[in-house]
């Protein structure tokens, strides 16, 4: 199996199934700097968009992944980064569309959906997962800390206008996280936001990785479904941990698991369900990054993960 660059997984999503990335952007080039992102601290703050990675190379190495003819169930465009930021979202998602069957999809933090040229970009993919994530100027701050010249305004009016105008399938992501600040009239707050836009299904997601900053926590499971109720319009669910089938024992390296954690933090099931092997052949794997110290291990909520040490992290 080749050490792709820019073609990544598949990786085991709790949203998505088994999803195949095309990373589009350097690593950690992003308008926000969530404080729960398990990529960690935002290194390029920024809303200028080019075309970072070259569009022929990601074509290349998709064309050439998808001849391994293994499960897919959504080509996603993600990854290191914020995906709308590449200026040659378009033409990818065109192609995409023209070599393969598989349902594109784009993971957005929604920052620049006011634009109606990233608008345009998108509009042929098949589903558009954009988050909302603050209920006021002070959480949108704190939580998502954007570049200087995004307003909590003007995001939420791109994600109104860009919902009423895409024709195909919108699942909003709401991220919840454990704080004094947050409750049950915040949540309402959000519920009526979300209210104005035509989204087909609301995903309230939280922790499950290691975040950028240590006090981000997950809220409790009885908090989770008590904030599911203020949703009652919409088609609303939780995400939990997805746990895929197993059907095949690839050949793989130790590479290959280092291209899969150069995105995020991996537990062992995920390596396995991410690189369709079996939990042994996982384990030793990680066993020898961590004993080469190319990897460490990271713990959440009583959760191990493995993780790329820094020196590893970015491919570009």
């Amino acid at each position: 199996m080749s050490n792709y660059k820019y073609i990544f997984g598949p990786v085991p999503s709790r949203r998505l199934g088994l999803s195949l990335g095309a990373d589009v952007i350097p690593f950690k080039t992003c308008s926000f700097d969530c404080v729960y992102c398990e990529l960690g601290r935002t290194t390029n703050k920024t809303v200028e968009r080019k075309e970072y990675i070259p569009l022929e190379d990601i074509k290349r190495e998709l064309t050439e992944k998808l001849k391994e003819n293994i499960k897919i169930d959504y080509i996603t465009i993600a990854g290191s980064g914020e995906p709308t930021l590449y200026s040659k979202l378009g033409e990818l998602i065109d192609f995409i569309k023209s070599v393969t069957d598989i349902p594109a999809a784009i993971l957005t933090n929604g920052s620049l959906l006011w634009d109606e040229k990233v608008r345009d970009d998108i509009k042929n993919a098949d589903l558009v997962k954009p988050s909302l994530d603050f209920w006021d100027d002070d959480s949108f701050q704190k939580v998502n800390r954007p570049e200087k010249q995004l307003s909590r305004e003007k995001i939420i009016e791109g994600l109104i206008e860009f919902s009423h105008g895409f024709k195909n399938k919108i699942w909003l992501e709401v991220f919840l996280l454990k704080d004094t600040a947050m409750n049950d009239g915040k949540i309402d707050i959000i519920a009526q936001i979300v209210n104005k836009m035509r989204v087909d299904k609301v995903q309230l997601n939280s922790v499950d990785r290691p975040p950028a900053e240590s006090y981000a926590k997950a809220p409790t499971t009885e908090e989770m479904n008590r904030y599911k109720t203020f949703f009652k319009h919409k088609d609303v669910e939780i995400i939990y941990k997805f746990q895929p089938k197993i059907e095949s024992d690839n050949v793989v390296d130790k590479f290959d698991v280092i291209n899969l954690l150069r995105r995020r933090p991996c537990s062992i099931d995920d390596i396995a369900s991410g690189l369709q092997i079996n939990r042994n052949e996982a384990t030793k794997l990680a066993n020898k990054l961590l004993e080469e110290k190319e990897a460490q291990v990271e713990t959440v909520e009583g959760k191990n993960f493995i993780a790329l040490t820094n020196k590893k992290k970015t491919p570009h």
